[in-house]
Parts: structure tokens; sequence; C-alpha cells
């Protein structure tokens, strides 16, 4: 696999990426944000020439989403999710390299583009807070992110035990709706052996013991060293039979690895950031995610 990208250092460049769904009017102003706070680093962010470019529900064509991945820049940082990078991976030859030096930062439905570079052998991949949300993160969200793209030491993070247990591998983070749907094509990254930790949003306790169900039947689940979740928002249904967190533990807890719950990652404020195919270390003794 390659090393991956350079650390980065003050004047570096950060392209703006509108990878998925349409950005409405009303986010410009988080988006300017974001932009701020990476300015504050002493980052020099590009303007994206449209930023409320649509097609359908879609941040412009394929081809003009295509082409913000492609700007030259040391790091490219998505808008927001949504649907819509996975149709950019049919014309993949090109877009995703083995040999990219670039940071890709994003989290959502830019899980399928990360999960494709990392597949690919590329590394640089960051799951972490959009250029609209990075603004409304907490401070140590911000300064995590900072120390990341910088080279500098992360913290570990914290988390509940669900099942007790140590483990080590490359990480993998993504959303589990975004994910699930990369099952049996090639973007999918080696899970042998991998800390693959997964968050969510809006989806019943019933459709994520579906995607679950998948992820075993397929043999995926009983590849990993261990498993994780962050932030499952708005997932609980109150007249729902089985509650959220008595899904993910059924489907999981009797794999026969640590599973680690309540992980500062997802759709909330408090989107910590992580590196995606760095060795990891999670510890369901302790209860902690940390990098090695």
């Amino acid at each position: 696999m390659n090393r991956g990208p350079k650390p980065l250092r003050a004047g570096d460049l950060v392209h703006p990426v509108a990878a998925s769904s349409a950005l409405k009017a009303e986010a410009l102003q988080r988006m300017a944000s974001g932009i701020a706070v990476m300015e504050s680093w002493g980052l020099q962010v590009h303007n994206h020439p449209a930023p409320l470019r649509q097609w359908g529900y879609f941040a412009g064509t394929d081809e003009e989403r295509r082409n913000d991945l492609q700007a030259e820049a040391a790091l490219l940082a998505c808008l927001r999710g949504g649907w819509g990078a996975a149709r950019l991976l049919e014309q993949e030859p090109g877009l995703v390299k083995a040999q990219a030096e670039q940071w890709l930062l994003g989290f959502s439905d830019v899980t399928t583009l990360l999960w494709a570079r990392q597949a690919a052998g590329a590394t640089g991949g960051i799951h972490g807070p959009m250029l609209t949300t990075l603004g409304e993160e907490p401070p140590w969200s911000q300064e995590r992110l900072r120390r990341l793209l910088f080279g500098e030491p992360l913290p570990a993070l914290g988390g509940s035990c669900w099942r007790r247990g140590v483990a080590e591998g490359p990480l993998l983070v993504g959303n589990l709706s975004v994910a699930t749907h990369l099952l049996g094509t090639k973007h999918l990254p080696n899970l042998q052996g991998a800390v693959l930790i997964f968050e969510d949003v809006g989806e019943a306790p019933y459709r994520i013991d579906r995607m679950l169900t998948h992820w075993r039947l397929c043999g995926a689940l009983q590849q990993l060293s261990a498993i994780g979740f962050g932030q499952f928002s708005s997932c609980d249904a109150p007249t729902s039979a089985f509650r959220l967190q008595e899904v993910l533990q059924e489907r999981t807890c009797d794999l026969g690895i640590p599973v680690l719950a309540d992980l500062p990652i997802g759709h909330e404020q408090g989107n910590a950031a992580l590196p995606l195919g760095r060795q990891a270390r999670l510890d369901a003794e302790r209860n902690v995610l940390e990098l090695i």
C-alpha cells in the first residue's frame, strides 16, 4: 500500500468538492465557517466556482462532480453527503488512483469514495467533518482534524464496551447504509483483520437489522478483528419491537470479537476525524479506540 500523502503545511491548498447531493443556499454560511477554520490553520482554500451547482438532486452532473475530485490540491474537502458519489465510480480509472497524493475528507455518502480509494491501495482518506459541518464542530474535534492533517499524534477515543477484548488491524470507518451497497463490488476494501467502525442516520432498527444480516450472510463481518459503533442518529423507533441497541448487539456480539459502542463519530456535532487504513487498536478492556 502507498505510504500516503505528506502532512499538510501552512500555505497548502484545499479544494472544496461537491460529489454528492446539491447544497442548499442556507448551507453557504456553514461552508464559510468551515473555510474560516481551515484558513485559521494557515491553509489556502480555493473558492468553489459554483457551490450551488445542481443537476436534479445532485450537485452537478456526474462529469462536473468527477472533475471536482481531479482538482490539484493537497486536500480535497467534501461539502456534503446525501447521495451520488457512487455514480462517479462507474468511470473509476483516473478518479481513484493507488498512487494518490491527496487527502480526501468527508463522511456519510463520501464513504463510497473513501472506501474505493482504500480498496484501490490509496491512503489519505479521512472520515471526518465536511466543510459545511466543520465550523459547528466542538473545539476538540476541530483540533483533532488539524492534528491529523498536520501529522501530529491523536488522542484515543472513548467508548462503551459491549464485548470485551483487544484487537488490532487496519482501520475502516464509514456509513453503514452506504458501505452496504459496496458489498459485491471491487470498491470494497479488504476486510480481513480490519477494525471496522460504523455510523448511520435516519434508519429504523429493522433496516439496520437487514443490513447487518446481509453483512453476516456474505461472510463480511466474520472477517473482522473488531467492530465499533459511532452515532446512530434518529435511528431508534419508539414503536419498534426491538430497540436499536438490541439490534446492534444481537447482530455483532456473537462474532467472538471485541465490540465497542458510543464512539464520537457520525452525523452529530463531535464527529471525530479518523484516518482510513492506519493500524488501530480497539481495546474493549480500556474502552478506547486508538491509532498505533
